[in-house]
């Protein structure tokens, strides 16, 4: 990757109908990816529609929150289902990936709904703003509170709880990168259309960058408005009666070795282990918001992956552990035992899942390094997707089968890169066979050839894959 320009266009004069910010916030060779913030000025608008022209031949290739289209130089992006919109004040971002060559000159004239922007012309703002329309409210779902009880997790009168669901991946990309907070809705219709799958538990992806409102964060996107944004996704996804699960996934530390995601010091990608300056304060924070509410299950960190920096697995599995300095890791590393601290020591008692080396793939060791829990609540996270290396019934029946002897299994992320369900089937025959968890990846409506997408919309319309993933779950929850 180059380094990232950003050529902006921000508004002129008192009273534009309409304002609008052009950003490239990364560039390479042949490509850049590009950002449009829009703000409202004038009345409210159920819709909007944004054109601007390219005058160097760049092309959009794909794009998010938005329905980007390009016709010779002229650039099209139309708001999705879910941000049409637009009061009067409000804005909207949107993104996308170009290519380019010579050069990559900013667009200079921006028109929302054929009016120009960044022009002081037009209608003044209205004096009184509009007000949000209502929304339903959610269904009375009852969700129970967790403990650990030998190998299972149960609710308060004993009974064992599987958590089968999906993930909704969003909210650890979409504020570190500047658009927003999640991808995609999720509102009560929107989490309606997870529970309509039958599923009971929704993993919930965060970025602790966000979290803590740190200064590279917009601030609409950071500390108490992300954190609200999550409790009432949590609260929603409660009251459809489904457990949810809260996901450190993308963290702070430069990585530059071994199978790096980015070099970035800046929370933008997976990390191979969570730093110590900030994850064990995003724990105790986190742990503050939800010690009440023990039906919320905490996933200490997404996917470690240690063992490509160090030199042994001993190395590596003593660095998931105890932290500190890590072979081959630059920054210093928050271990597991520190994070399991973190949340008891903020009092919270709530279940704690914690995945295993290789991308959580590797189990092989995980009860030998297990941290200690003060509470017995620690339950153990498994991924698996047709390409890792244990991928196999003979890979699970000697490395998974006896973590699952001992405590709580949950395969927090299954998936498969082929656009079908065959190997997902595999996983959830041998998963249901005892008695164990698991999760799809993941609830959002990218495309499926380039990554396990379950939906094609928000209403929940299963793509190829996503449609074996549903219809065993409606078939195991009828």
């Amino acid at each position: 990757m180059g380094t990232a320009v950003a050529p902006v266009v921000t508004a002129s004069g008192a009273a534009p109908v309409c304002s609008v910010e052009y950003s490239v916030t990364n560039q390479w060779d042949s490509g850049f990816q590009g950002s449009v913030q829009i703000t409202n000025n004038s009345a409210a608008l159920s819709s909007w529609s944004l054109t601007f022209g390219f005058a160097n031949g760049q092309k959009v290739t794909q794009g998010w929150n938005a329905k980007w289209s390009q016709s010779g130089a002229t650039v099209t992006a139309t708001n999705e289902s879910y941000n049409g919109s637009l009061a009067t004040g409000a804005s909207v971002s949107a993104g996308f990936l170009g290519s380019w060559s010579g050069n990559n000159a900013a667009p200079t004239s921006f028109k929302l709904n054929g009016t120009t922007c960044n022009v002081d012309s037009g209608p003044t703002p209205p004096t009184d703003p509009p007000t949000d329309p209502p929304t339903d409210p959610p269904s009375d779902g009852k969700v129970p509170a967790l403990h650990v009880s030998g190998n299972k997790l149960v609710d308060a009168g004993g009974s064992s709880r599987r958590l089968l669901g999906v993930n909704r991946s969003g909210a650890e990309f979409m504020c570190v990168q500047g658009y927003g907070i999640f991808d995609g809705p999720v509102d009560d219709a929107a989490i309606k259309a997870i529970a309509d799958w039958k599923a009971n538990t929704v993993r919930i992806p965060l970025n602790e960058e966000c979290w803590l409102g740190l200064s590279n964060i917009k601030p609409q996107y950071a500390g108490a408005n992300y954190i609200g944004a999550i409790k009432d996704l949590v609260a929603r996804v409660e009251a459809h009666g489904m457990t949810p699960i809260v996901e450190l996934h993308w963290t702070y530390g430069q990585y530059t070795g071994n199978s790096a995601g980015c070099s970035d010091v800046h929370a933008t990608c997976q990390k191979p282990m969570p730093d110590a300056q900030y994850s064990p304060s995003f724990w105790s924070s986190v742990a503050s918001t939800f010690k009440d509410d023990q039906a919320v299950v905490f996933d200490l960190f997404n996917e470690p992956y240690p063992d490509r920096a160090t030199s042994t697995t001993t190395q590596a599995w003593q660095c998931w552990r105890d932290g500190g300095t890590c072979p081959g890791i630059e920054y210093r590393v928050a271990g597991m035992q520190s994070l399991v601290d973190a949340v008891r020591g903020a009092g919270a008692k709530n279940v704690i899942m914690a995945g295993g080396l290789a991308y959580s793939n590797d189990m092989s060791q995980w009860l030998t390094y297990r941290p200690s829990d003060p509470t017995g609540n620690l339950a153990a996270s498994y991924h698996v997707y047709n390409f890792n290396t244990c991928s196999t019934e003979s890979c699970w029946n000697s490395t998974l089968a006896p973590v699952a002897a001992a405590v709580p299994l949950v395969a927090g992320e299954i998936g498969e890169n082929t656009c079908s369900h065959g190997f997902v089937d595999q996983v959830m025959k041998w998963f249901d066979d005892r008695s164990l968890s698991y999760l799809g990846w993941t609830w959002n409506t990218w495309d499926c050839s380039s990554g396990p997408s379950l939906i094609s919309d928000y209403d929940g319309t299963p793509t190829s894959y996503g449609m074996g993933l549903r219809d065993h779950l409606r078939a195991l929850n009828g």
